[in-house]
Formats: C-alpha cells, structure tokens, sequence
C-alpha cells in the first residue's frame, strides 16, 4: 500500500490527509503537529519507534488511524475537495482566524471552507456569537433575531452553528439585515445539517461563509458538535446565550469561551420555562453577563473590553421575563 508521505509533499495537504483520518479536537495530535509539522507528523505515523510524549502501548493506538487510511484515496478526495471549490485555510494564510490559535493544541488542524474567507480576517472583537436552544420559544427567536440584526447594522460578524431554532434565527435576521454571518458546522461544508435548513445554508454559503474542521461528505457526530463547541466560542470575542436547556450544546459553547477568556452573556428567561434554565444558570454562577435589551448595539460592543461586565440591553420592554422572575436568578 502506498504510504501517505509518497503522495502528500506539502504542509496545506498534509493536514487536509490529517483531517481525513483523524478526528478534530485530538489534544496528542494536535501537540505533535505542533511540535513537528504535519509532513513530519504522517512520517512519524507510519514508522515503528518512539513518538515523543507517549508510552510505546499509546503510541500505537495513535498509530492505528493510520493503518485504516489508503494514500490513494484521500489524495483523491482532496482534489475532489478542491475541483468541487472548496477551500482549506492553515495557520499563516492570510485569512486564517488568529484567534483559534488560542486552542493551542487543541488548534483545528485545517478549517474547510465554503464562502466569503474574508470574513475571518478581521480583528476578534468584530465577531460575536449567538447561541442557544434548538426547541427555541418566541421570545428565544425574537431576542435573537433583534440581537443578530442590531450587531449586522453595526458592521460585526454573527458567528453561529446553523442550528434549528435561535441560531437559525440568528442567521436569519444577520442576512435580512444584510450583514456577515459565518456558520460553523459539525460536518462537511458540502452537506446541509439539519436538512431544514438547507435554503438557510446555502444562502450563507453565497453571501457568508461556511467553516468546518472535519472534511467533505463527513456527517455530524455527537463528539464532532462538542469539538465544534471550542471554535464557536473562539472565533469570537464575545458569545451569548439566548435560551438553553440545562444540558444543552450551548452551555458548552459558553463554558469554552469563559475558559478561554472570552467574554459572555445570557439572555434570562422566566424560571417557568425549561428553554431558559441554562442561561439563567450561567448568570447565576457569574460565568455570563446578563444580556437583557438589545436596543444599543454599541453597549453589546462594550461586553468584549477587558474587565468591563455591563448588563446590556436585548429587546423591547415587553419582551423581557417579568420582574419578579428575573429577582429570583
């Protein structure tokens, strides 16, 4: 069989082979591609010997990724990748988001593309994310929708997951409002996930940007939505949470982006309703701001300015959960 180090001869293919084999969010590859290069790191794979940092038992478990992977085969799927006009950023490109380096080796290896690349150059506090509960209430949609237009009028990126219910709102309202708006995907940018979406999807392809880590034709899996959750919160300077369950994917998002040092708010929610117990959650153990009105986008801006933690403003008075619910947060 045909090793892959006869067929991939520089680094941007060597880590679109890598994102083909093995999966994202690998803290041992990521170290080692760090540490090494991802020529030098498919060269590792496929010899016998020490791999530097691990036990000879695990470094044959890494090893055996490899063994599965044909050379032939994926530098196919790489040309039809690159024929079908999908692109592939690595760190140093121009357009590659600097702020993801702030994963360390938890780094993407590569970020598929489809889309307007651009909009990944400019500075992190132009990027907010929004988030939230797919079985979204109205209320959820409305905030949502108000908090994405107000940012696309003030010229900053909506970054969300295309998601059913407020990131789809969330999206919605960005290009309604004829703003930027980047989905980040748990699978390939050449499939629609969720199939509901597909017009959506494809109309931020056209007009935004699609992202993802892991290659074309892969599907979503439950460990790539949790690896996803690190770069929603990363790419942004700040990340808001409109309505959540307790155990909802966006919790992670949040909790990656406080452990990173980003920013976040929440939007409270009546105590009544299961779509809001994670945001109120996050608010109550001070890892969110709470997010409240959204009629001053410039305040929203303020939430990304080191050491300040404004209550900033989301939706119209009406809209708002009644006081005696938001005192009991």
């Amino acid at each position: 069989m045909t090793n892959l180090s006869d067929v991939v001869q520089d680094e941007r293919t060597a880590r679109m082979v890598l994102s083909l084999i093995v999966e994202p969010d690998d803290a041992v590859t990521g170290r080692l591609l760090g540490e090494l290069g991802a020529l030098e790191l498919l060269r590792l794979a496929e010899r016998d010997g020490v791999v530097p940092g691990l036990s000879n038992v695990d470094a044959q478990v890494w090893r055996s990724q490899f063994e599965r992977s044909d050379a032939r085969t994926l530098e196919q799927n790489v040309v039809e990748a690159e024929r079908a006009g999908i692109g592939a950023l690595i760190p140093g490109d121009k357009e590659w988001p600097s702020a993801l380096d702030d994963l360390g080796d938890r780094r993407p290896y590569v970020l598929w593309t489809r889309g307007t690349t651009s909009f990944l150059a400019p500075p992190l506090s132009d990027f907010v994310t929004i988030t939230g509960a797919r079985a979204s209430t109205s209320y959820g949609d409305h905030v949502a929708g108000q908090l994405a237009s107000d940012l696309a009028n003030a010229e900053r990126l909506v970054v969300a997951g295309g998601a059913y219910g407020i990131e789809g709102a969330a999206h919605r309202a960005a290009l309604a409002s004829g703003g930027d708006t980047i989905a980040v995907m748990a699978n390939g940018v050449d499939r629609t996930y969720p199939m509901g979406h597909r017009e959506l999807l494809e109309r931020v392809a056209d007009l935004g940007l699609l992202v993802s880590e892991v290659p074309p034709g892969a599907v979503p899996t439950r460990h790539r939505f949790i690896a996803r959750a690190r770069l929603m919160a990363g790419l942004s300077a700040t990340t808001v949470v409109v309505e959540a369950g307790v155990r909802s994917g966006s919790m992670t998002v949040a909790r990656r982006a406080h452990e990173l040092g980003r920013t976040v708010g929440a939007v409270p929610g009546p105590v009544t309703s299961a779509a809001s117990v994670g945001a109120n959650r996050l608010i109550h153990d001070r890892i969110a701001s709470l997010v409240s009105d959204s009629s001053d986008s410039s305040d929203l801006a303020g939430l990304a300015e080191p050491g300040r933690t404004p209550q900033v403003k989301l939706g119209r008075e009406h809209d708002r959960p009644t006081a005696s619910a938001t005192r009991t947060l």
